[in-house]
């Protein structure tokens, strides 16, 4: 298993590495440094969401038993994902730096390592602390304090990174300006459909399957389980309905911009002008 660790501790930095190069120096593309970081960062991204979820959902399909039924590959991915966080700070921080380059902000004057660190980590603190949290807490919980037990739960929690290939998309179309297509009008609605079965309802969904296996209702379960658990399943929902929320308002913003812009085309074909006036 410390070989599977080791692997992925080179896997994730290299990929990235090897897919910016390749982008950057592919010169029918075009692109800058930081295009090709945003895009080799999203593309890892995306590519170990779908091992993950693909994981989860041989996981979950595989075990019959919401407790005792096991599988290999919980705690090999398991294993093989921890070093995955550690690398996605790093190269969000990267994206971070080219960013504030291309935008100018150097011009007021040297920033220091220090200076873009503080920013990255306001603008970022959410997924900061949430990678931190899957690195230095579920991963010893999933490790050791499981026992073996639970492989289910554990399938379902790695299919929630089904969401993910759709909201990198988002921001690699938003990088793009390439708000108002139909491109990223569809990604928008595929990314709350997928944000919200696999990281909203994938909660109440585990407290039911659990209250199957146990014969109990819904709403008894979180007092049939121990204070731990419910405590922990709050603390992963709570960031998740924020960012829920988030996309929520980007989704509301992006339809109220394109409503005016139709009424003002359908007031074009019924022979009006933008403020109501016919058109000669």
């Amino acid at each position: 298993m410390a070989l599977i660790f080791l692997f992925s501790c080179c896997f994730f930095p290299l990929f990235f590495l090897a897919l910016r190069r390749a982008l950057h120096r592919t010169r029918a593309l075009g692109m800058d440094q930081l295009h090709a970081t945003y895009l080799a960062a999203k593309l890892v991204s995306s590519i170990q969401a779908v091992m993950a979820s693909t994981a989860g959902y041989i996981v979950f399909s595989s075990c019959q038993h919401v407790l005792d039924d096991q599988h290999w590959l919980t705690s090999t991915y398991t294993q093989f994902a921890v070093p995955y966080f550690i690398y996605d700070i790093y190269a969000m921080f990267l994206c971070h730096w080219h960013k504030y380059r291309v935008k100018g902000h150097e011009g007021a004057g040297p920033r220091s390592l220090r200076t873009v660190t503080r920013t990255f980590l306001h603008k970022e603190f959410l997924m900061v602390l949430h990678h931190l949290c899957m690195v230095l807490v579920c991963f010893p919980v999933s490790v050791l304090w499981r026992q073996g037990k639970g492989d289910f739960f554990l399938g379902c929690m790695l299919m929630a990174e089904l969401s993910t290939p759709f909201v990198c998309l988002g921001k690699v179309l938003i990088l793009y300006k390439r708000q108002h297509t139909l491109l990223h009008k569809v990604n928008g609605l595929l990314m709350l459909v997928t944000f919200f079965c696999c990281r909203i309802l994938l909660f109440p969904y585990m407290y039911w399957a659990y209250g199957r296996h146990a014969g109990l209702p819904l709403h008894r379960v979180p007092l049939a389980l121990p204070p731990a658990c419910n405590l922990g399943a709050a603390l992963l929902l709570a960031p998740q309905l924020y960012w829920f929320g988030l996309i929520c308002r980007g989704a509301a913003r992006l339809f109220r911009r394109a409503r005016p812009k139709d009424t003002a085309t359908a007031a074009l074909r019924n022979g009006h002008g933008p403020g109501g006036r016919a058109l000669d």
